[in-house]
C-alpha cells in the first residue's frame, strides 16, 4: 500500500531538518555540482540562454555563472528544510528587508496588492519573508507531479501563514482576496503555451509570458508591487520591495496587457541582470515561439 502523502512529508521534513545547516549545504551543494556535470541538457539550456542574454561575456563568464546558477539551486534546496523554524523573533537573523513602505502604502489603497517576483535568490524563502516582515500572502502556483513532493513544498510554503492557491480555477478566491485587501503572490518569470501569454521582449528576445497579472491589475485596480529575496554575500537575505509598478490603462485592453506585461518583464530583467547567477537560467524559457500562434490568428 502506498504511504499517504502527508505522513511521507512528515517524515522528510523531520529527517532533513535533523541534518545540521553545514552539513545539509555540502549535500546540495554537491549534488547541484553533479547535476551540472552528469546532466547536460539543462547545463546546455543554461549556457546557451546565458549565452545569447549577454553576448559581451567571455565563454569563461558565462560558466562562472552557470556554475553559481547550480549552487543557488543546491543553497535554495538545502536552506528549504529550515523554514518552518522560521518566526517574526528569528527572521531578522536571515533577512533583512528594503522598501517595506511600498508595500504598505499599496494596502492603504485597501484594493489588495499583487505582488510578483520571479525564481530568483531563494524563491522558497520569499513569500514566508513577506509573511513574517509584512503580511501573510495567498501564493498561486501550479502543483508539483509527485503528491509527496507537492506536499513537502506545501507545507512548507504554509508554514508562517502564508495559503497557497493552486493556478486552476482560482479566479474566484483571487477576486475575494483582493476585495478582502489580501496580498496575492505570482511567479512570472516561466514560460507559457501561446494561448496563455502574450510575448514581450525578456532579455532582448519575446519571452512568451502570462498576461494574468496585468488582466488583474486592470480589471481590480490593485496596486502591482515587484520584489526579489536576493542572497547576499554573506549568505544572508535582502527583501527587496520596490515601488509599484502604476497601471495606467488607455481602454484599448489588449495593448494595455501587453503594455504591462511589458513592463513587469523589465523589472524582472533589471533584477536578473544585477544578479545572474541567482535565476533559474536551466528553465527552457524562450521554448513557446510566435510561429506557434501565427497559424491560429493570434498575435
Amino acid at each position: 500500500m502506498p504511504m499517504n502523502p502527508e505522513y511521507a512529508a512528515t517524515l522528510i521534513l523531520r529527517a532533513f531538518a535533523a541534518v545540521p545547516l553545514p552539513i545539509r549545504k555540502g549535500l546540495f551543494l554537491g549534488l547541484a555540482r553533479l547535476f551540472y556535470l552528469a546532466v547536460p541538457r539543462q547545463r546546455l539550456i543554461a549556457l546557451y540562454n546565458l549565452t545569447r542574454a549577454f553576448p559581451e561575456k567571455s565563454p569563461a563568464e558565462i560558466r562562472r555563472i552557470a556554475l553559481g546558477v547550480y549552487r543557488n539551486m543546491g543553497l535554495v534546496a538545502a536552506e528549504l528544510f529550515d523554514t518552518p523554524r522560521l518566526t517574526r523573533e528569528n527572521i531578522h537573523e536571515r533577512v533583512s528587508v528594503e522598501g517595506m513602505e511600498h508595500c504598505l502604502r499599496a494596502l492603504e489603497k485597501g484594493k489588495g496588492v499583487l505582488f510578483f517576483t520571479a525564481h530568483f535568490g531563494n524563491w522558497e524563502l520569499s513569500a514566508t519573508a513577506f509573511a513574517l516582515l509584512v503580511k501573510p500572502l495567498i501564493a498561486l502556483y501550479r502543483p508539483l507531479d509527485n503528491p509527496v513532493l507537492d506536499a513537502v513544498v506545501r507545507r512548507i510554503r504554509e508554514s508562517a501563514g502564508n495559503k497557497t492557491l493552486p493556478k486552476e480555477h482560482a479566479m474566484r478566491p483571487m477576486l475575494r482576496a483582493l476585495k478582502e485587501n489580501g496580498i496575492l503572490g505570482v511567479l512570472i518569470d516561466q514560460n507559457v503555451a501561446w494561448y496563455e501569454g502574450v510575448f514581450v521582449p525578456f532579455f532582448g528576445r519575446p519571452a512568451c509570458t502570462t498576461d494574468g497579472l496585468a488582466l488583474l491589475a486592470l480589471h481590480t485596480g490593485a496596486p502591482v508591487v515587484p520584489g526579489f529575496l536576493i542572497r547576499q554575500p554573506d549568505g544572508r537575505y535582502r527583501l527587496e520591495i520596490q515601488p509599484e509598478v502604476e497601471t495606467i490603462p488607455s481602454g484599448d485592453r489588449r495593448q494595455d496587457i501587453l503594455s504591462h506585461t511589458r513592463r513587469y518583464t523589465a523589472v524582472l530583467e533589471a533584477a536578473i541582470r544585477r544578479h545572474p547567477d541567482q535565476w533559474l537560467w536551466v528553465h527552457h524559457r524562450w521554448k513557446t515561439q510566435r510561429c506557434q500562434i501565427k497559424a491560429r490568428g493570434k498575435a
